[in-house]
């Protein structure tokens, strides 16, 4: 009675297993996962990311394509006397480049990632809701008018973060002056060398397209549609 069972236990344990494995040798693979960063290419963004690689020079940059195998050499020289190097690329440093569509070993444009993500602040001054009486110590007028900092912080993945009092307080309508709106920035990412900012506001605002115009490892410098606007970096 014991063997009858054992063997039936047994009859039972292969036909689980050769199921088990036709089932795994039918299965199709899963298709990798993607996500929306600012280092991944968008609709019509032509942008190369990559690494910066041993043998950069100033006419030379040696370029690792992210998932790429082989290393890719390229002439910067008509970027360099043109200025659209921002940000000068070291062993490591993670870049944006866009190529020449006519030359494609010829670089257009690099920008240095490493450089841009981080804090960049700027001071702002408030203006005056009316008229201060004259009789004010100038230590109570100074600090009135004492400026605030604002920026933003570019963070990996696309993430961003103003920097600000961006909410108004209870007080801000007893106050004699009045400071700056804020944009509440929550995405940023490049789009064929243009950097987007994308605030968290009504939904049919568009996005702030803004040119790079200087990137050094402590200031930056960006043109939006009404103006230019100054950084320094804050470590």
């Amino acid at each position: 009675m014991k063997k009858i069972i054992l063997f039936v236990a047994l009859c039972c344990c292969i036909m689980m297993w050769t199921s088990l494995i036709t089932a795994c040798g039918n299965r199709k693979p899963l298709p990798p996962k993607t996500k929306v960063t600012a280092d991944v290419n968008q609709s019509g963004d032509s942008t190369l990311y990559g690494l910066a690689c041993d043998g950069c020079t100033d006419s030379v940059l040696v370029f690792l394509k992210n998932n790429g195998d082989n290393l890719d050499t390229f002439n910067i020289v008509n970027a360099v006397e043109e200025h659209r190097i921002y940000g000068r690329p070291h062993i490591g440093d993670e870049l944006a480049v866009i190529l020449n569509p006519e030359r494609t070993t010829e670089v257009k444009m690099v920008i240095n990632l490493s450089q841009l993500k981080g804090q960049w602040c700027y001071m702002v001054t408030p203006t005056l809701r009316h008229k201060l009486p004259r009789t004010l110590p100038d230590s109570v007028v100074k600090r009135i008018m004492a400026p605030r900092e604002y920026g933003i912080r570019l963070k990996n993945g696309g993430a961003a973060f103003s920097i600000g009092a961006y909410r108004q307080a209870t007080t801000d309508d007893l106050s004699p002056v009045e400071y700056p709106e804020l944009k509440r920035y929550t995405r940023w990412q490049l789009h064929n060398g243009l950097l987007i900012l994308t605030a968290d506001t009504m939904k049919d605002q568009k996005p702030d397209t803004t040119v790079i115009e200087m990137l050094h490892p402590d200031s930056l410098v960006l043109r939006f549609s009404d103006h230019e606007q100054g950084y320094f970096k804050k470590q």
